[in-house]
């Protein structure tokens, strides 16, 4: 469950009261060392509970004993407020920023949401420490701190990532760079937001063919965890020569127990979208078949599919909208643009006058019904050529049975609101008598 937007601004305000009693509590936090070195430490923070936090953080602690500091350097900061945040939002040039804190105000916001924080003291000389300070001091400035921000490719992960890669003169990515996974953008982000069906569904029709290439452990460290792996992983040579890890001792921070695990793998929600576009299908079919008899039918066919409609045509136009117009490079040409037609939204008019008996509009609600329905059979019969290659089954599954059953029913429409057979027939007759009569009189 979600916690209530309420608990957020209350805890900006007990942050202000409580640290004064919170800091000698969480002296445990501090790194397992008494010397005076500068320690570097990444803090991975585990998933919360709204969407932008099911993907996890990262975050850089600089221990600091000589100057008695211990800040914490965040590059996931974001303001609602701020002017344009909404526009650049949805153009796909929205700024995140570079924030600072100390690591007893960090501790207690995160213990606060119940989420798990794990630290990793990284095994960098007093030079490298220094070098790291340095380089977030000055990213942290007014004028360097926004940075435009990426999904994928450029978010708070990323940045700690390349960093971290810089001062260790590239051995990160040297190690990571060509070595395949075999995972991708999409089975990354399908499995962490799972359990949030409505942003799930979001991501299945939103992510385009650019989600489903295969990445490398360098891309792949755009989460934090993998972030987290890697350090774990990783070698470097010390002073005296030798081979060491990156990571000299990681250890919990904070604890929360009353999270389930993070999800291995996507959930197999395709059989889901199946069902539901059969069930939907085999309502439209059922309710439009007798809604020349039964009023109730043909109101539960006109809801029905004027709801699916509405919501296809509006994802549709979205979809449209996002390659055409913005700066969502993950979202272009996308394939359930031929499952989501913005079309239907002709559609919202033209379908339940139709199964209302109107005339003028059965044989233009078929026109366009069949081309929804003809655009996503082609996007199904696509999958099979080279390049055409997103991982959209479970759209196809779910909006190609709904739009196949829309054009059978209206095809129908159609039909019933023809003439008879023998009247068109008097009425071909008719006109052509009165057309030869002129002829005949001469």
């Amino acid at each position: 469950m979600r916690i209530p937007f309420i608990h957020r601004a209350f805890a900006v305000l007990a942050l202000a009261l409580g640290l004064a009693v919170a800091a000698p509590a969480r002296a445990q936090f501090a790194p397992p060392s008494t010397d005076t070195t500068l320690t570097i430490v990444l803090l991975t923070m585990g998933q919360g509970d709204m969407v932008w936090e099911k993907f996890g953080h990262n975050a850089v602690w600089i221990h600091d004993p000589a100057a008695g500091t211990d800040d914490v350097y965040n590059y996931g900061m974001f303001d609602f407020k701020s002017p344009g945040y909404w526009s650049r939002f949805i153009a796909g040039n929205w700024l995140y920023m570079l924030g600072r804190s100390d690591i007893n105000r960090t501790l207690f916001e995160y213990d606060y949401f119940k989420r798990a924080v794990w630290g990793q003291e990284l095994n960098l000389t007093q030079a490298q420490a220094r070098q790291v300070q340095q380089m977030l001091r000055i990213n942290a400035l007014p004028e360097n701190r926004e940075y435009l921000y990426d999904y994928y490719r450029d978010n708070c992960t990323t940045r700690v990532r390349d960093l971290l890669d810089q001062v260790l003169g590239g051995v990160i990515k040297a190690r990571t760079k060509d070595v395949m996974t075999a995972t991708s953008y999409r089975w990354h982000s399908e499995r962490l937001i799972a359990d949030d069906r409505l942003s799930y569904f979001g991501l299945a029709g939103g992510l385009g063919p650019a989600a489903d290439r295969r990445i490398t452990a360098w891309e792949e460290m755009f989460l934090p965890f993998k972030l987290q792996e890697q350090m774990r992983a990783t070698r470097i040579r010390g002073a005296d020569g030798t081979v060491q890890p990156l990571v000299r001792r990681e250890w919990t921070l904070l604890a929360a127990p009353g999270r389930p695990p993070v999800r291995e793998t996507p959930p197999p929600y395709t059989i889901g979208f199946a069902i539901a576009g059969l069930l939907i299908a085999g309502v439209l079919v059922w309710t439009g078949r007798r809604a020349r008899r039964s009023a109730l039918a043909r109101f539960g066919f006109s809801a029905v599919s004027t709801l699916w409609l509405l919501m296809a045509g509006i994802g549709g136009f979205v979809l449209a909208y996002l390659w055409a117009n913005t700066n969502h490079r993950i979202a272009y040409r996308n394939e359930n643009l031929l499952q989501l037609s913005p079309l239907a939204l002709v559609l919202i008019v033209l379908v339940p006058c139709a199964a209302y008996g109107a005339r003028w509009a059965a044989r233009g609600a078929w026109m366009v019904a069949a081309t929804v329905a003809a655009l996503s059979v082609m996007g199904f019969v696509l999958q099979v050529l080279p390049g055409l290659d997103q991982r959209n089954a479970q759209m196809i599954c779910l909006a190609l049975p709904i739009n196949l059953a829309i054009a059978y029913v209206v095809h129908g429409f159609m039909q019933a609101a023809l003439p008879p057979v023998d009247v068109m027939a008097r009425e071909r007759k008719s006109r052509f008598g009165r057309a030869a009569a002129p002829a005949k009189a001469r």
